[in-house]
């Protein structure tokens, strides 16, 4: 397909590459993350939890743009390791989520090892670019929003 255009050629996909993109960034985090037991998509609920927790388990979800199994199958290690807990709210049909005090311990123990991949990244990129692209990423988040 030489001479395509982006919309019409399978190899310039924006889900496939986004997702490619996502796969490797990923793999960086969680090598970079292992001594510290997390996994990066646990380091981020930390990360929520602990910036602007307590959430309802759709809250957290929204702002984590992810479906409720998902979120679920993330918490599970976190709740059985005792780094977050859930507690029934007023309307007994809501849970909400909240990070420990071992929960606070872990992420600041895994801060360091995160901080080493994220100045890989930003680093690898430069600023000017680094922030060029999470400008566009916030972009794409928001057009695929439905209202």
């Amino acid at each position: 397909m030489s001479g395509s255009s982006a919309l019409d050629d399978p190899a310039h996909c924006a889900c496939f590459n986004l997702r490619k993109a996502a796969r490797a960034v990923t793999q960086l985090y969680d090598d970079a993350l292992r001594p510290s037991g997390l996994r990066s998509t646990q380091f981020t609920v930390l990360q929520h939890l602990s910036d602007a927790g307590p959430f309802t388990m759709s809250d957290l979800a929204d702002a984590l743009v992810t479906d409720r199994t998902t979120l679920t199958r993330n918490l599970k290690p976190l709740i059985d390791k005792g780094l977050v807990q859930t507690t029934v709210g007023d309307d007994r049909r809501q849970r909400s989520i909240a990070i420990t005090d071992a929960g606070n311990d872990a992420l600041r123990k895994a801060l360091p090892l995160w901080r080493q991949a994220q100045t890989r990244v930003v680093a690898g990129l430069a600023t000017d670019r680094w922030n060029g692209m999470m400008a566009d990423l916030g972009d794409v988040v928001r057009l695929t929003q439905v209202d």
